[in-house]
């Protein structure tokens, strides 16, 4: 037997069948979290029997999708999950969009609407998870703390992957996704902010190994109100507007500026005469409902945003499952901002 199968082997057994290691393209290995095909009824009340977006590739259904159990580090120009690391960070959006695929075809940047999918599945079997979200610890948990890799000046920053207790998953299990609530931000793929208009690549399409995220790539679509996909800049547009002292959404832009705003994801405005379609809340866009934990969302509504999903060691209750950054320009890295691959065949 390999060390591949004893260290395969250890990780199923360990994990009681939910967690598998998958090998890339150089034969190395990452940990991962096999998550299956989910329906809106799964994880909305009164949802419809249609699968959700994240498991959607040109229309095609796909039965699992397996996620990185663990943030994740580069070797070799290559993104793998593995335990009690230090996650990598200063990664710009394109940079792990490629290190995410250099690792052989199915390999992709985790995308939006899977990360949404997990965080609903959270929601909806109240297991929202706790997190390095307070310099090392949990801010609504302190006596929950991980194993500190990074120090943020005499302040513990960054923790090693998978070091904090069960709650720091998110199924509340050891067996479960780590460290989706704060430690760093993460970029995901197929969704963006263009002078305030949402726009997504359709589906999970942003999985293929050769779509193309870059700023003028035509595969990028807007939606209307009734959920209908749309080419770009098209009338009634979904949008996300700046009214009333928080973000709204809206068909127009009414405040267009170059800076942060920001509003908890749970009192998200909606503008007269517009409804948000049960697709934006597949997508972690708008809220289904109430108690998020107090997840913020931020904007900037002026030129390209990229999305960042989770918050940071210091974003204390603002971080969580459900918080959302649209207010990085591709370009963005810091010391809070990392990434986590996935794979689907």
């Amino acid at each position: 037997m390999t060390n591949f199968d004893d260290f395969k082997l250890a990780v199923e057994s360990l994990s009681g069948g939910h967690n598998t290691v998958l090998l890339d393209d150089l034969g190395m290995p990452s940990v991962v979290v096999p998550f299956p095909k989910m329906k809106y009824s799964d994880l909305f009340e009164g949802g419809t029997q249609e699968t959700v977006p994240a498991f959607i590739i040109e229309g095609q259904d796909k039965e699992v999708v397996y996620v990185s159990k663990y943030l994740n580090v580069v070797v070799n120009s290559r993104a793998y999950s593995l335990p009690m690391k230090d996650p990598s960070t200063y990664v710009n959006f394109d940079t792990a969009l490629n290190v995410c695929r250099n690792k052989g075809a199915g390999w992709h940047l985790m995308t939006n609407a899977m990360f949404a999918t997990i965080a609903a599945w959270c929601k909806k079997n109240g297991t929202m998870p706790h997190g390095n979200n307070n310099y090392g610890a949990d801010v609504a948990h302190p006596h929950e703390k991980g194993v500190p890799t990074h120090f943020d000046g005499v302040k513990v920053a960054r923790t090693a992957t998978g070091s904090g207790p069960a709650t720091w998953y998110h199924n509340h299990d050891m067996s479960g996704i780590a460290d989706l609530n704060g430690n760093v931000w993460e970029w995901v793929s197929g969704l963006r902010l263009v002078n305030g208009e949402i726009q997504i690549i359709p589906y999970g399409n942003a999985m293929k190994f050769n779509c193309n995220m870059s700023p003028t790539s035509t595969e990028w679509k807007a939606i209307k109100a009734d959920g209908t996909i749309v080419t770009p800049n098209a009338a009634d547009t979904l949008k996300y507007d700046w009214a009333s002292n928080k973000i709204t959404l809206s068909k127009t832009i009414t405040t267009q500026e170059d800076a942060y705003k920001t509003t908890a994801f749970e009192n998200l405005g909606l503008a007269s005469g517009v409804t948000a379609p049960p697709l934006l809340k597949a997508l972690g866009l708008y809220p289904d409902g109430t108690d998020y934990e107090g997840d913020y969302m931020y904007i900037n509504n002026v030129d390209e945003r990229l999305p960042l999903r989770g918050g940071s060691w210091r974003d204390g209750a603002d971080a969580g499952v459900f918080a959302l950054n649209l207010g990085d320009a591709r370009s963005s890295s810091f010391s809070n901002i990392g990434f986590r691959a996935a794979f689907c065949e």
